[in-house]
């Protein structure tokens, strides 16, 4: 059952018309989750650090008592074309409370500047660099992200098992892209009562990152990959989103397929909830969600 704090928190989002139903404007778009940064406040007593892996930007988001034995990465949303360090701070910062784990951040390439396939080989660079550098073990790494991050993290992990490389503990997928096609049914039914993306958009961004590439590439949406031998997933989604399906037909692949996968399906909620933090009581639960499933997958 939907909070009540929740249900009217949806009622001033509906009667601020934040959807987009025109053209995408990348530099507004990227300006408008810039400015939100205020809702989203990053937990007291985290140590931010600052990198830079291969010439790109990245966080390393710790707590005092945290083990530095072990590290969450986490790959931020936007649709591939807006989002940063900043956006999700706050969101990964939680995450890697709940967890008791540090947390890597980065800043991966954005379209349309840098298109499909300069992202996954951002996220791909930045776990090497954690095994090379931070001399942490795979089994001890849980790869994270929300919406266009879920999927990237998805394709992260295909990518490293197609190549041969030792997979980490898990993934973590909130509200996940898995299908820049956009074929869901769920884009169609439940467009009224997402309060976040719109099919319209989903094209668009879908264009900029892919450009020409085929939109079921499965590098770029998982939902078209082979499945078999990834680590076990959590997949966490809200059931009032347009992205719906991209996470139920996604798990009942990987179910197939033989992978461990939770699908964690939070009535009412809307497209990556969990970023509100402690400010909804559905995404403080979700994220101590998140954080059992990765202490369980990492001992």
């Amino acid at each position: 059952m939907v909070s009540l704090r929740t249900k009217f928190f949806v009622r001033t989002m509906k009667s601020m018309s934040m959807k987009n139903e025109g053209k995408m404007d990348v530099e507004a778009k990227r300006k408008k989750l810039e400015g939100d940064v205020f809702l989203f406040s990053t937990p007291r007593k985290t140590m931010i650090e600052e990198l830079e892996i291969n010439g790109m930007s990245a966080e390393w988001l710790s707590r005092k008592d945290q083990s530095e034995d072990r590290v969450v990465l986490y790959l931020h949303g936007g649709y591939y074309v807006s989002g940063s360090l900043d956006s999700h701070r706050s969101l990964a910062a939680r995450i890697g409370k709940a967890a008791n784990s540090p947390v890597l951040m980065i800043d991966y390439s954005l379209a349309p500047e840098n298109a499909f396939p300069a992202a996954i080989e951002d996220s791909v660079s930045a776990y090497t660099w954690i095994l090379e550098n931070k001399k942490i073990k795979p089994d001890k790494i849980v790869i994270a992200g929300d919406s266009a991050g879920g999927g990237l993290a998805l394709a992260t992990l295909i990518k490293l098992r197609d190549e041969k490389k030792t997979l980490p503990a898990g993934g973590v997928c909130l509200s996940p892209w898995t299908d820049l096609a956009v074929t869901g049914e769920s884009v169609k039914t439940k467009a009224t009562e997402d309060i976040m993306i719109t099919e319209n958009e989903a094209h668009q961004a879908a264009e900029y990152y892919l450009k020409d590439v085929d939109r079921k590439d499965p590098l770029a949406s998982p939902l078209y990959a082979n499945l078999e031998g990834l680590p076990p997933l959590l997949i966490q989604t809200g059931t009032a989103e347009v992205l719906l399906d991209d996470s139920t037909r996604f798990a009942e692949k990987a179910e197939k397929s033989g992978v461990d996968v939770e699908l964690d399906l939070w009535p009412g909620m809307f497209h990556a909830f969990q970023i509100f933090g402690i400010l909804l009581p559905e995404s403080k639960k979700a994220l101590e969600k998140i954080g059992i499933f990765i202490k369980r997958v990492m001992n």
